[in-house]
């Protein structure tokens, strides 16, 4: 991979001394200055439009209807915009993002790390008229289908058994739904999606809209919002989190590797620390139908 940097060299002349603790002088100094390019474009107004490709490679593009172009598509708050809580308060930490979505924070506090990629998942399919299609494991296994949920069936959960009951009226409003992803994120979680949904065997299968995953009670979870590609099939990738507590959706930078942040390369199986969470094992889950 090529990482660009700029060395300058200025070589102090006559006139110019510099001194030592002990009083010696240096007449030639060689200074030597790092710059670092920087891959944000602070008037990207989209995921897709808020990074640089680095020189020699490719921005991945996807079918315009797919799950993947929805993502890279997806609307950005301008540059500087603060990653915010459910409680409307600012995140302490600020320096550690690019760009915050517009996906709205609910002040409830239940959209939390793998609540908010559920969320945008759900968004999704509603958007694109395949309400069908939008159901989620809760950690116990069960199924629960926004169809059902819309026809009035709720869940009774008795310990780890979940029977589905017919309690209320049929209701297929947008009120109602966001109601039903509320229960999704009662009970469902990073554990749930890493059981329910199929895993990502290699790096270069890992597109936009895949999960890197660490499952657990509490675990963490981020999306692919963003891939290039090179002449030797080398991959790199931007991420997008939530957090618990529950905040807002934000593009992370790569503290790793500043020559190529925002961009990742990583390799699956590897240790990856971000800004506020380190993987001690690289995996990737993809939603289904993707």
């Amino acid at each position: 991979m090529k990482k660009w940097i700029l060395i300058g060299v200025v070589i102090v002349g006559a006139g110019w001394f510099l001194s030592t603790r002990k009083g010696k002088v240096l007449q030639k100094t060689a200074m030597t200055y790092v710059h670092t390019p920087s891959y944000i474009n602070k008037q990207g107004a989209t995921v897709l439009e808020r990074t640089i490709t680095l020189d020699g490679y490719t921005r991945k593009e996807y079918p315009t209807h797919s799950f993947s172009a929805y993502i890279q598509k997806y609307p950005l708050h301008p540059y500087g915009t603060e990653v915010i809580n459910y409680d409307g308060n600012p995140y302490v930490y600020q320096a550690g993002h690019i760009g915050v979505f517009t996906l709205p924070v609910p002040s409830d506090g239940l959209q939390q790390c793998a609540d908010a990629l559920i969320r945008l998942r759900a968004e999704y399919l509603w958007d694109r008229n395949k309400k069908e299609d939008i159901g989620f494991n809760f950690t116990s296994g069960d199924y629960c289908s926004w169809d059902k949920y819309a026809q009035g069936f709720r869940p009774k959960i008795n310990g780890s058994d979940v029977t589905f009951q017919k309690t209320a009226t049929k209701d297929h409003s947008k009120e109602n739904f966001y109601r039903y992803l509320k229960l999704i994120y009662t009970y469902s979680g990073t554990l749930s999606l890493f059981h329910e949904l199929p895993k990502v065997s290699t790096i270069e299968d890992v597109e936009v809209g895949d999960m890197l995953i660490h499952p657990g009670s509490p675990g963490h979870v981020m999306m692919v919002v963003d891939k290039s590609t090179n002449a030797a099939g080398e991959n790199l990738l931007i991420f997008a989190q939530g957090n618990t507590p529950a905040q807002s959706v934000h593009m992370i930078k790569n503290p790793n590797d500043p020559a190529i942040s925002p961009w990742y390369e990583i390799e699956l199986g590897t240790r990856l620390d971000i800004p506020t969470y380190s993987f001690t094992n690289v995996q990737f889950v993809r939603f289904k139908d993707q």
